[in-house]
């Protein structure tokens, strides 16, 4: 492995009962997430995909990639853009850095042609 490795891209169409399941296992119940009523007084037409699904979603590449060979040690994602219910994202992911043991990845969300999570990186620590 070494710098400007592509990680195998993770995408994945994420839909009202993926967020409601998502809640439940989180405790996060914002009515962002489900609420019609809430949601049209605020000028929004459809469900508000929750943050952190994308972090869940990061860990989730890196760790289908690097398997039992690391451990994921350190995951940092900014939002630039909001993600709807029924929407597919493609989590991307490239090597910028190998130092030692440590392995430095740049990160993009990207959903239906624009950039919902970016910068984001993560360490992996091999193993």
């Amino acid at each position: 492995m070494r710098p400007g490795f592509s990680l195998p891209p993770l995408e994945r169409r994420i839909a009202l009962p993926d967020m409601i399941a998502y809640a439940g296992a989180t405790w996060d119940w914002h009515r962002l997430h489900y609420d019609p009523a809430y949601l049209a007084a605020r000028g929004l037409d459809l469900p508000v995909v929750d943050g952190q699904v994308f972090g869940a979603l990061l860990a989730e590449q890196v760790q289908d990639w690097i398997g039992a060979a690391g451990i994921l040690r350190a995951l940092r994602f900014r939002f630039k853009n909001l993600v709807y219910a029924g929407e597919t994202v493609r989590c991307v992911g490239t090597v910028t850095t190998v130092d030692g043991g440590l392995v430095t990845i740049e990160h993009q969300v990207l959903a239906e042609g624009r950039v919902a999570v970016a910068p984001a990186s993560s360490t992996v620590e091999l193993r």
